[in-house]
């Protein structure tokens, strides 16, 4: 199997969402999230993983789902955009899969603007959004999270 083509499968709330491998650097049991003052609301806060500092996202409200407490069963994907290490609060990671070519569809073919998503793939089961972490944070919040990081 090709890293460029595998999706690395969780799920928030039962429903399914991808990330490509290629973006994924390892997955951890969650761990206890330090505050960050003044961070973008889409940061729960920071993590210390072998001496880095990692922000970690809370995707369910990027996604508006309904937020929740973290929880012992949860996990964190640490992943890397173009620009830094992240970790993202998923409730559990549970395959990684290969679609076929003929599984994978455009975003715009579904829905114009579709943000944060790089592509669906069609399983029997249902679709499965891949997607985007570059795309996870606005300019603005990326400054913003920068600032924090800083003075945190």
């Amino acid at each position: 199997m090709q890293d460029a083509n595998q999706v690395v499968l969780f799920t928030l709330d039962g429903q399914q969402y991808g990330l490509r491998l290629s973006a994924v650097d390892r997955i951890v049991r969650v761990v206890e999230v330090t505050p960050l003052p003044k961070a973008p609301e889409i940061v729960l806060g920071v993590i210390n993983l072998q001496g880095r500092v990692i922000p970690v996202f809370d995707i369910r409200r990027r996604f508006r789902l309904l937020q929740r407490e973290i929880q012992l069963s949860d996990h964190l994907i640490v992943a890397h955009t173009t620009r830094r290490a992240v970790a993202l609060v998923v409730d559990s990671v549970t395959a990684v899969v290969e679609p076929s070519e003929q599984e994978l569809v455009e975003p715009r073919e579904i829905l114009p603007n579709l943000e944060y998503v790089e592509g669906v793939a069609k399983q029997e089961d249902g679709m499965i959004l891949i997607h985007d972490l570059d795309g996870f944070l606005s300019l603005e919040e990326d400054r913003a999270l920068d600032d924090a990081m800083l003075s945190g």
